[in-house]
C-alpha cells in the first residue's frame, strides 16, 4: 500500500508530506484547493506522462517521492524480474521533474527510466478518474472490462500472435496477386543481373590483386632497371664488373682452404657457404622476375579492361566482391521463388487458410469465455447497482460476431434500462451523470475482485450523486477498503464520513504566493470539515450536529 507521499514544488504545493493509512483514505477541500494536484503527483510517480507545467512557478525543479509498504508477492516478483530489491519490504519511488522537461527517476535509490516507473506502477496503484465514466459511453471499450474480469491475457496473447501471422500471410498473398506484369518484369531483370554477374566470374580479392599488378606494369621500366642493377651487383658484368656472388665464392673457397690448417675458420666457411647459396637463389628469382615483366607488356590493357568491368559491377551490385557474390546468390533465390509462382502461391494459400482457421478457433474460445463471464458480470453489476440505489436497473450485454480483429471477432456493448417496462438501450443514450458514476463504481467494484493491485484511487467518482445515494457510495468504498487500500477525492459529506483517515487540502495566499497544505484531521476537525461541506461558508450548530450524526452512522 501507499504509506507516504512527499511533494515538493508541484504547482501550488511548495512542500507537503502526506501519510496514508490502510483502509479508506478520504481527501476533501474546497474547489481549487489542490486535490487534483495530489492525484497528478501520484500519477507522476507512477510513470504517467507529466507536463513541465507541473513545476511550481519560479522554481527549476519539482520532486515527488512515494513509499510503499506491505508489498504483495506479485509486486516483489515483478521488482525481482526488473532487477530491483527491497529492504525490509519497503519500496521507494522518486521522480524529479525540471522546468526544462528533463526527468530523473529512481527505484529504491537506484537510477531508472520513466518507463520502469510505469511498469512497476501498474502493479501498485489503479486510479479511477472522472474521465473513466466516459469509457462507458464508448462501446469499443466495453470488451476491455469483460476481458479484465475473465483474466484471458494469456489466451488473448496467443490469439494475437496467430492473428498477426494470418494478417502477414494474407497481405503477402494479396501482394502476389496484385501485379502479374510486375512479377514478369522482375523475373526478366533478375535473369539479366544473374547472367551479367556469372559472366563476370568475380572472385574474392581479385580487384586488389589486379590493382597491385597494374601498378607494377605501369612502372615496369623503372622496376626492370632496378632489378637489373641488383642482378649485376650479384652476378657481375662479364666485361667489367665482378659481382658479389663471384667475390663470395672466392671468399668461401679461401676459407675452406684455410680450414684444412686452421680449425677455427671451418665454422666461418660453413656460414659463408650458406649465405652464398641463399644469394644464388635470390639471383635466380631476380632473373625470373625480369623475364616476367618483360614477357607481357600487353597485359596492362587486359587489366584495365577487367578493372573497368569490376568497377561497373560494384556500382550495381555491391562495393566488395563478397557483396556482389551475395547479391548473386540472393537474386538466384528470388528468381527461383518467382518462377515457382504457382507452387508458392498454392503453399501460401494453404498457410493463410490454416492460420485463419487457427485464429478463428482461438477467437471462438475467447468468445465462449467472454459469454460465460458476461453472465456472471451482469448479475454482479445489477446487485452492486441495486445497493447503490438503482434497484430497477436492467443491465444487459450484447455480444455480436464481427470480422477478426486484434481482440477476436466479438463486438460487446453494455445496455441498460433505468426504468421498469423500458427495453435496455446503449448506455450513451440512457444514463445520466449520476447514473454513470454509480454504474462505473459498480463495475469497478466487480472488477476489483479480479484485480491484483493493492491501492485503488477514486478521483471524484461521486459526480452527480447526492443524498442517500452518496451514502451508499460511501458504504461501497468502505466495503472495498476492507480488502485493500482505497483513496477517494470527494465533495460529499456522506462519503467522507466513512473515512478511516480524513485528509483536508487547504489553499492559502502568503506574500503574493499561493500555497497548498495537507492536514490529517482529528475527530473535531472532521466534524468541522463535514459541517463545511454540508452547510457551506457559514458553519452553523445545525450543520455540526448533522456532521456528527453522519460520523456516528458511518461508524456504526
Amino acid at each position: 500500500m501507499l504509506s507516504n507521499l512527499y511533494i515538493e514544488n508541484i504547482a501550488v504545493i511548495e512542500k507537503t508530506n502526506i501519510d496514508f493509512s490502510s483502509g479508506l483514505n478520504v481527501l476533501t477541500g474546497e474547489t481549487g484547493a489542490g486535490k487534483s494536484i495530489v492525484i497528478d503527483s501520484i500519477n507522476a510517480i507512477l510513470g504517467k506522462r507529466s507536463s513541465k507545467g507541473l513545476v511550481r512557478s519560479g522554481t527549476d525543479k519539482a520532486f515527488v517521492c512515494a513509499t510503499f509498504e506491505d508489498l504483495s508477492p506479485l509486486v516483489n516478483k515483478k521488482l525481482s524480474q526488473m532487477g530491483y530489491e527491497t529492504e525490509d519490504g519497503v519500496l521507494i519511488l522518486q521522480r524529479e521533474l525540471s522546468a526544462a522537461g528533463k526527468n530523473t527517476c529512481r527505484i529504491n535509490s537506484r537510477p531508472c527510466t520513466v518507463s520502469a516507473l510505469k511498469e512497476i506502477g501498474e502493479y501498485l496503484v489503479n486510479i479511477h478518474g472522472q474521465n473513466d465514466n466516459l469509457e462507458l459511453m464508448n462501446p469499443a471499450l466495453h470488451i476491455v472490462y469483460i476481458d479484465a474480469l475473465a483474466d484471458i491475457a494469456t489466451d488473448l496473447s496467443s490469439y494475437r500472435q496467430t492473428f498477426r501471422q494470418w494478417k502477414e500471410a494474407k497481405e503477402e498473398l494479396e501482394s502476389l496477386d496484385s501485379d502479374e506484369a510486375q512479377r514478369l518484369s522482375r523475373i526478366d531483370l533478375l535473369r539479366f543481373q544473374i547472367e551479367e554477374l556469372e559472366n563476370a566470374a568475380i572472385t574474392v580479392g581479385e580487384y586488389d590483386a589486379l590493382n597491385a599488378e597494374k601498378t607494377a606494369l605501369m612502372n615496369r621500366e623503372k622496376i626492370t632497371k632496378e632489378l637489373m642493377k641488383a642482378q649485376i651487383a650479384l652476378d657481375g658484368d662479364d666485361d667489367e664488373v665482378q659481382g658479389a656472388l663471384r667475390l663470395l665464392d672466392d671468399a668461401s673457397t679461401a676459407l675452406i682452404a684455410a680450414s684444412r690448417y686452421f680449425d677455427q675458420t671451418e665454422a666461418l666457411a660453413d656460414r659463408l657457404s650458406a649465405s652464398l647459396y641463399e644469394l644464388q637463389e635470390v639471383s635466380a628469382e631476380l632473373r625470373s622476375s625480369i623475364e616476367d615483366i618483360d614477357a607481357s607488356p600487353e597485359r596492362l590493357e587486359e587489366i584495365e579492361e577487367r578493372l573497368d568491368l569490376l568497377y561497373r559491377m560494384k556500382k550495381k551490385y555491391g562495393s566488395t566482391e563478397e557483396e556482389m557474390l551475395t547479391y548473386l546468390d540472393d537474386a538466384k533465390k528470388e528468381l527461383t521463388y518467382l518462377t515457382d509462382y504457382a507452387y508458392n502461391r498454392e503453399q501460401l494459400e494453404k498457410r493463410c487458410a490454416a492460420l485463419f482457421e487457427e485464429a478463428n478457433d482461438k477467437a471462438q474460445q475467447l468468445s465462449d469465455i467472454r459469454r460465460k463471464t458476461s453472465e456472471g458480470f451482469i448479475t454482479s453489476v445489477e446487485k452492486e447497482m441495486a445497493f447503490l440505489e438503482m434497484p430497477n436497473i436492467r443491465f444487459e450485454i450484447t455480444q455480436e460476431k464481427t470480422e477478426l480483429s486484434s481482440r477476436g471477432f466479438d463486438r460487446i456493448e453494455f445496455l441498460i434500462s433505468t426504468n421498469p417496462g423500458e427495453d435496455p438501450k446503449p448506455v450513451s443514450k440512457i444514463a445520466s451523470g449520476g447514473e454513470l458514476s454509480r454504474m462505473m463504481l459498480a463495475i469497478k467494484t466487480v472488477l476489483s475482485k479480479a484485480d491484483f493491485v493493492d491501492t485503488l484511487i477514486f478521483d471524484e467518482i461521486d459526480t452527480g450523486i447526492s443524498g442517500s445515494a452518496a451514502g451508499r457510495v460511501g458504504k461501497k468504498l468502505k466495503e472495498l477498503s476492507l480488502e485493500r487500500q482505497v483513496m477517494c477525492v470527494t465533495h460529499q459529506a456522506q462519503i467522507a464520513a466513512f473515512a478511516d483517515a480524513h485528509l483536508l487540502i487547504q489553499k492559502s495566499v502568503e506574500n503574493g504566493r499561493t500555497y497548498t497544505h495537507v492536514e490529517e484531521l482529528s475527530d473535531d476537525g472532521r466534524t468541522e470539515e463535514l459541517a463545511r461541506i454540508v452547510g457551506g461558508e457559514e458553519i452553523t450548530d445545525t450543520a455540526r450536529d448533522h456532521a456528527r450524526e453522519l460520523l456516528h452512522l458511518a461508524k456504526n
